[in-house]
């Protein structure tokens, strides 16, 4: 599991802008939230999204059932703080993704960059898929991004797990339809390029 003392250690001593994973603007997962034609008014559900910019992207595009999760409350606070008066648009979870109780069904999409492939063993995998059948309605749409192969091995000193499209897909199995696989070259605020991959996959109705 990870240690929620961990991030909140990150959070609470560097700036937003200052942790390798800083987009400016989350153009990308923008553009896959949009592909899956979900609704402005649709329930979406950034897993880890701490004090990414990607609720105030989501926001300017006029998305209105917005829920951030993340296990770090000083991350999420930073994105409260940036938002100011916008922030109580927004449903803000802290939790730990693989234990946390969503309700079930809520969410037409599901969002995560950087989450999943911090969970290097088996079962703190299948507690996430878990996560996903239970909040993710049927039909709706599940985003997920993950170091590449030839992405870094570690991530803030923790060890992590690396991807191909398909590989990753396998980890979520045959509830789930692979309909985009895309790569991402990530300039991070060091100087340093790392490589992710984005999955889209659609929940198949039960």
């Amino acid at each position: 599991m990870q240690s929620k003392e961990h991030w909140e250690g990150i959070y609470s001593t560097r700036p937003a802008t200052g942790v390798s994973w800083f987009q400016e603007h989350a153009r990308q997962s923008v553009q896959l939230i949009q592909d899956t034609g979900a609704a402005s008014d649709a329930g979406i559900i950034d897993v880890g999204g701490g004090a990414s910019t990607l609720v105030d992207d989501l926001l300017d595009e006029g998305y209105s059932s917005l829920t951030v999760l993340d296990l770090s409350e000083s991350a999420l606070m930073t994105a409260r703080m940036r938002l100011g008066v916008r922030a109580g648009d927004v449903n803000w979870l802290a939790g730990d993704i693989t234990r946390i109780e969503l309700p079930e069904h809520a969410y037409a999409v599901w969002h995560d960059r950087a989450v999943f492939h911090f969970h290097t063993t088996r079962e703190e995998r299948e507690a996430y898929v878990r996560a996903v059948l239970h909040a993710v309605k049927p039909g709706g749409y599940v985003i997920v991004a993950t170091f590449a192969e030839d992405g870094p091995e570690k991530c803030s000193g923790l060890p992590v797990m690396r991807y191909s499209p398909h590989g990753l897909h396998a980890e979520f199995g045959v509830p789930f339809t692979l309909l985009k696989q895309e790569r991402e070259e990530h300039h991070t605020p060091f100087g340093t390029v790392q490589m992710f991959i984005y999955c889209l996959c659609r929940r198949e109705p039960n």
